[in-house]
C-alpha cells in the first residue's frame, strides 16, 4: 500500500512539474521554428526545420538590446536601492525601542496593500516637478515604493530570527554599535538580504504598468514595455519573434535563480525563524 502512495505521489509531482514546463518549452521549441511552421495543422512539438534567424533579426534589427541594458539597470539599481534601505529599516525596527515602532511597521506593510494604479497620476505629477520623468530614474524611484515595504518587512522577520545576545556580547566585548551591525548581523543576515534582493530583482525585472505610464522614450524603455512596443507597432505580430525575446527575457533570471537557489532556500527556512 505504501509503495502504491508513492507511486501515486510520484506521478502527480511530475504531473505538476511537466503542466508548468510545458508552457516554457512550447516557448523556447516556438522561437527556434520558422513562422509558417506555427499555425501548420495538426501542430507539431519539434520544428521540422530548426532556425535561430528570429534571434538574430531581435539582436540586430530591433532595439531589444537598449531595451535589456535599461532593465539591466534598472532592476540592478533599484535591488541596490531598496536593499539597502530595507536593511537599515529591519534593523532599526528589531533593536531600537520607541514610540509608534508596531505602528510604524503596520503603516510599512499597509502601503504595500494599496493598488499600484493608486498611486500612479501622484507620482507621475512628482517626477515631472522634479524634472526626472520619462528617464530609467524615474522608474528606480517608482519601482522602489512598491518594493521597499514588502521587503522591509520581509526582512523585518529574518532580523528577528537574529538572537540578540550575539550582538550584545560583541558590544560587552567593545564592538561600536555599527561595528556589531557589520560583523555580526550582516553575516546572519545574508540569506534574507539575497532572498530579499532576487525578489526585488523580479519584481522590477517583470514591472508593467508604471513603465508603461512613466517613461514613453525607447532610449529608456525597459524589456517589458519595449518589447510589446516593437511587436504590436504592426497588425502583423511575429510570434516566432515574441518567443525568442521571451526567451532572451528569462536568462538573466534563470541564471540568477541557478547561482543563488542555496540562499534562497536557507533564506526562507530563515524567515520562518522567531527570535
Amino acid at each position: 500500500m505504501a509503495l502504491i502512495r508513492k507511486i501515486l505521489f510520484n506521478l502527480m509531482a511530475w504531473g505538476i512539474v511537466l503542466a508548468v514546463a510545458f508552457p516554457l518549452v512550447w516557448m523556447l521549441v516556438t522561437s527556434v521554428k520558422p513562422q509558417f511552421e506555427l499555425f501548420r495543422r495538426p501542430p507539431t512539438i519539434l520544428p521540422e526545420t530548426w532556425t535561430f534567424e528570429h534571434y538574430w533579426t531581435l539582436l540586430s534589427e530591433t532595439n531589444f538590446l537598449v531595451y535589456f541594458r535599461n532593465s539591466v539597470i534598472l532592476s540592478s539599481a533599484t535591488t541596490l536601492v531598496v536593499v539597502a534601505i530595507a536593511t537599515l529599516g529591519a534593523y532599526s525596527l528589531v533593536r531600537f525601542k520607541y514610540r509608534g515602532r508596531e505602528s510604524l511597521a503596520f503603516l510599512v506593510l499597509f502601503t504595500y496593500l494599496l493598488p499600484s494604479v493608486v498611486l500612479i497620476i501622484p507620482l507621475y505629477l512628482l517626477l515631472v516637478q522634479l524634472g526626472v520623468s520619462n528617464t530609467i530614474f524615474s522608474l528606480v524611484i517608482a519601482y522602489t515604493t512598491f518594493a521597499l515595504p514588502y521587503a522591509l518587512w520581509l526582512l523585518r522577520s529574518f532580523m528577528a530570527g537574529i538572537p540578540e545576545d550575539l550582538e550584545s556580547a560583541a558590544l560587552c566585548d567593545g564592538a561600536t554599535r555599527m561595528g556589531a551591525f557589520k560583523d555580526v548581523i550582516l553575516p546572519q543576515l545574508l540569506p534574507g538580504i539575497i532572498s530579499t534582493a532576487l525578489f526585488t530583482f523580479i519584481l522590477s525585472w517583470n514591472e508593467y504598468l508604471y513603465a508603461l505610464v512613466l517613461v514613453n522614450s525607447d532610449a529608456s524603455r525597459p524589456l517589458t514595455t519595449g518589447v510589446m512596443n516593437m511587436l504590436i507597432s504592426s497588425f502583423n505580430i511575429e510570434w516566432s519573434l515574441l518567443m525568442a525575446a521571451s526567451v532572451m527575457m528569462s536568462v538573466p533570471l534563470i541564471i540568477v535563480f541557478a547561482f543563488l537557489q542555496s540562499y534562497l532556500t536557507r533564506g526562507f527556512g530563515a524567515g520562518g525563524v522567531k527570535g
